[in-house]
Order: C-alpha cells, then structure tokens, then sequence
C-alpha cells in the first residue's frame, strides 16, 4: 500500500476543509486559509482514516495498553489547545523531557498540530548531576530560543530542578485537561518540525533544523522503498525517542501512516533484553531496527535458550541495522541465533542514515540480506581503490581483504557522489567523501552562535563519511575525522575494532580505536575496550592478546590497550561508542598502559 496522499483525500478537522490538489501533493484550502504542510495533512487524514483501527501498544511487559492513533490525535489536540492556551506562537520551539512513549507521542504530535517544533532533550540517568544537565539544558534552551518545557513521566519530579535554573515547564498530563483545538495552526513546507539534538557533548549543543518538507519527503520515502502495507505491517521498537531513529523511524512513520505501532523504552530492553524477540513473537511484527550491540546482545542470549518453540520470528521481514558502520559478527550471530525460531536470515536490512538528511539516505534492496563487499586492504588503505576481491579468492578470510556492507541506492528525492579532498568528484568503487543532495537534506544546524548552513552553493551537503560507489549503491567505510593514517596509509577504526572485539574475553560491540596525536608524524592509535577481566590477574594477557591480534589485522601494533569494566565506555542513545570522547576520558589510562 503506497502513503495516503493529501492530494487523495479532503481532510475534514473541525471548520477546515482540506482540498484542491497541487502539483507537490497538498490542496489549496477554500477561502483565504493558508495550506497546511503535507505533513501535518496527512497526520490528520491517517487520525480520520487508518488511525481508527491501528495504534500504539505500550507498558509491555507489565501493563500493555493500546490506543488507536486516532485517540492519540484526540489526545494531541486537547494538548495542542492547552500550548495555545498558555501563550505557544506559531513557530515557537517546544523541548520535551519524558520518557513514556504514551505520553510522547501525543505530546510531539500537539506541538505539530499547535505550529511549533520539538526538541527532545536529553535525558538524566540515575548518575547524572542534576546541576550540570540543568545548566546543559539551559544552554539547550537558550540556542533553540524556548523558554517552555513540557514535562512527562518519569521526570516528574524534575520540576523543581528545572525552576531553580529558571527554566519553565508544564506538565503534559496537565495540559490533557484542557479542550481541544478546532484546527491545526497552518505551518508551511519551510517551517521547523524537529530540532534533532546531536548525540555530542551537551556543552557545546548543537540541533539539526529538520522542516515540515524534510519531514514528509523522508517518511514517505521510507516506507515507498521498503514497501510498507500500512493494513498488516506491525513494527516493534525500544529505541529511544531523543534518537532520530527512534523518533523519526519508529514514532513519527507509525504515526503519520497508520501503522500498528509496540512501543518500549529502552530502560526496558535493557533490563530484559529477550523482551525483544519476546514481543516481536506476541504481536507477529514484520519491522524492527537496532544499531550492532543489540543485535549481539540478543543473538548470544537466544543462542542460549533451551525451548525451540520460545519465540517465533517467522514474520519478521525487516531488522535494520544502520545508526553505525554495521558489525557483520553482530549480524550473524542474530541470524545463526534467529534461524532456530524460524527467522528469515534475508530479513536483516542495511541502511545508511544521518539526522542531516532527515533520517534514512538508503536501504538495501530488500530480501537480500546483508551483503558484504570484499575488497583489498592495500589498495584500500594506500590508494583509496575499492578493488574487489572474487568469491573463491583464498585472500578471503584473511587480513589481505576488508568487508564492508552494500547499503543500498538512496532514497528517492536524495542523490549521493563521492568526492576527494579538494571536491572532485570520484567514479564507481574510488574512495572518498559522501556528499548528499535532495529533499530530505535538511538546512543546517543550529547552534550557540546561531544558525550554520550545511550546503554548499549547488545543495551538496559533506557528510564526514568516506566511501564509495557500485553503480549508485553506497558503501561505507569510516568517518573522515576517525581515520588513522599512519605510514602513508588509511586504517579505519572499524577493523581494529573487529580485530579487538575478535579476541575471547572482550565484550562485543565495546571496543573502540582512538587517534592519538592526530595529523601529526607521530599519529598513533589506542584501543580501549570493555570485559569482566578488568581488575584481575588475566587482565594484562587480554591486553597482550588484543595487541597481538589487531597487529596481525591491520600489520601495526597499538601504542596501548586499556581494559575497563562493563559500562565505562562512553556512548550516544543509540549505543555507539564516543571514539573522541574516549580519548579524552582516558587519555591518562592510555598514557600509563603504554608506559606498563
């Protein structure tokens, strides 16, 4: 089923009538009212359509409760009505701080129905000081220019942190209380939807600019290519919602399509984290996504579960993985561990995506699977040549040859090139960086010192990934600025990491390769990794044996391995580790562990 189209339907809320169609999909409202943006139509449509019999499910596993999404538009207005109420303006920045996915979706949707924008903030943990994340909010605050924040279970009782600091807040389940509006505010195809926080130092914060037209442009893209039938297709996430994965992907597409929605957080997941394959079995969902570490995660634990029949998996036709370069072990041990309980292999589904084009730049084709590029180190390293190695070579499987994940072509409204250092475009299977151009790429960003463009003067948006080309379809291999180039060559971190990860005793997905005196003659590399030997005797020989393996993966010896407990890695929402933040936390351990 392709997405409701506002120029298909007349969208009936309160005294606005929708309808006329233009040439990009809206209609001209009668009279003198100005056009909603087609985002906005078509969350309404959905709410008077679809949204009747889909919803949302959350409070598994303890206390499920499903809601149409077109109670949570009713939801959403009665909220909206409350914002206006109190004084919210056309084009006023909202930030959000709650966790509950009821009360989230609502919440976002109202401040799009009252023509605002959302900011999602980040959110405190047990070990967070409170004063600290009060004055990085503040900071939020001031360079999003709002001075509202709409406050939600389970951050309750955070308000009388945030009015020591100053900062105004109402609370969301107050708001429901107030009567809805009779129409949404009119927002145009220009005006900021999402202010998406980086996943960044909160220090010096910086937001995405995502418009109403960025917004739409990339949701009706995604589920076009991944061929969403909005009547059957049931999607499973515990991502969180301050991620623009969790908040684009898997909240605003269910929302604004009408698709069957299980919400959990991620506090949930990690505290079970079988609950996954658990409700994917209960509610026969087809969509799912996780960056590498849950992958790992759930394929070691599903590995260890006695029943066959614990989890059925068979309707599952899409498990992305795309937040980060993807760990092809990760994949496979999901795989080998989902085949017992009837899990397509081909549903694993590689993607490339980054807040600045919105959400998603491409998907693979689906029902392939995950599909690896073969290619020489050297070639790779020295000269910047994707030069393929066939199937059968005996240089597979050895530390001559990389692998990396085909990532599809990009969506539609996106095109990609690769450029080298001085903006020259490069051909098919030559490195260098990605640059995108399209609808979905957003303006740029807002930061302390106002807003930076992120274009050039022909639309071509740097992205800071390296990669290449196979006949439009992206490959990616690193980020520029985490690129270690030593004697002439260019080591990605994303072998050493494999190489680390690779050695019994190293927690997966929790291993990281740092630049230490970057661009300079003496530019070397650290690993720091996590493992329960951290502390003991067998300590040292891990490190040892780390060292050893990654010279044998990549022919240079790391200047230091750090062992640290379970936990210590810094990472963003979506569970990558701070490769920067890293070496800054550890630069003495790094430092004392070379000297050892």
């Amino acid at each position: 089923m392709s997405p409701p189209q506002a120029a298909e339907v007349a969208v009936i809320v309160g005294v606005r009538t929708v309808d006329g169609p233009h040439r990009d999909g809206r209609r001209d409202p009668p009279g003198n009212l100005p056009p909603m943006s087609r985002f906005v139509d078509t969350l309404v449509a959905t709410a008077a359509g679809g949204g009747q019999l889909r919803g949302m499910v959350t409070g598994e596993p303890k206390e499920p409760v499903r809601r149409t999404w077109a109670q949570v538009h009713e939801e959403a207005k009665r909220l909206a009505g409350g914002l206006i109420g109190h004084g919210l303006r056309p084009g006023s920045a909202v930030a959000v701080l709650a966790a509950a996915p009821a009360l989230i979706a609502p919440t976002v949707q109202a401040v799009w129905l009252a023509g605002g924008s959302v900011t999602m903030l980040h959110q405190p943990t047990a070990r967070t000081d409170l004063a600290l994340w009060a004055e990085d909010t503040v900071k939020v605050l001031r360079m999003i220019g709002s001075d509202l924040v709409l406050l939600g279970e389970p951050f309750d009782a955070l308000g009388p942190v945030l009015a020591e600091h100053g900062i105004g807040f109402r609370m969301i389940t107050e708001l429901l209380e107030s009567d809805p509006i009779p129409a949404p505010v009119p927002v145009g195809e220009d005006d900021l939807a999402l202010l998406q926080l980086t996943s960044g130092s909160t220090a010096e914060p910086k937001a995405v600019r995502i418009t109403h037209g960025n917004l739409y442009r990339n949701v009706k893209a995604m589920v076009e290519r991944a061929e969403f039938d909005f009547d059957t297709d049931v999607m499973v996430s515990w991502l969180p919602t301050f991620h623009d994965m969790g908040m684009v992907g898997f909240l605003t597409v269910p929302m604004t399509f009408g698709v069957e929605l299980i919400k959990i957080t991620p506090v949930e997941f990690l505290s079970g984290p079988l609950i996954w394959p658990e409700l994917i079995s209960k509610y026969r969902a087809t969509t799912t996504a996780a960056p590498n570490f849950a992958y790992a995660i759930v394929g070691r634990r599903m590995a260890r579960v006695d029943d066959d029949d614990a989890y059925d998996l068979s309707t599952l036709r899409i498990a992305l993985n795309g937040a980060e370069p993807i760990d092809e072990t990760a994949v496979q041990t999901f795989t080998e561990a989902g085949a017992r309980f009837k899990m397509p292999p081909e549903c694993v589904f590689p993607a490339y995506g980054m807040a600045e084009a919105t959400l998603a730049v491409s998907f693979a084709p689906l029902f392939t699977g995950l599909t690896l590029d073969y290619v020489e180190a050297q070639a790779l390293e020295a000269e910047n040549r994707a030069v393929p190695v066939a199937e059968g070579d005996p240089r597979r499987g050895t530390d001559a040859v990389r692998s990396f994940a085909v990532l599809g072509r990009p969506l539609d409204g996106l095109e990609a090139q690769i450029v080298d250092e001085h903006g020259n475009p490069r051909g098919d299977r030559q490195v260098g960086e990605i640059q995108l151009r399209g609808e979905a790429v957003t303006p740029g960003y807002l930061t302390v010192d106002g807003p930076v463009e992120t274009q050039d003067a022909e639309g071509w948006l740097a992205t800071g990934d390296l990669g290449y080309l196979i006949d439009g379809q992206i490959v990616i291999c690193g980020r520029r600025k985490d690129v270690i180039i030593m004697g002439g060559r260019n080591i990605y971190p994303t072998d050493i990491e494999r190489a680390a990860t690779s050695v019994e005793g190293v927690r997966a997905g929790n291993a990281v390769a740092v630049r230490i005196d970057a661009g300079t003659r003496r530019e070397r590399f650290a690993v720091v990794l996590e493992s329960k030997l951290a502390g003991t005797e067998a300590e040292r020989a891990l490190a040892k044996d780390v060292a050893a393996r990654v010279r044998d993966a990549v022919d240079l010896r790391p200047y230091a391995v750090v062992v640290l407990p379970a936990g210590s890695l810094p990472k963003t929402p979506s569970g990558k580790v701070k490769r920067a933040e890293t070496a800054t936390r550890f630069a003495e351990q790094i430092n004392a562990a070379a000297g050892a």
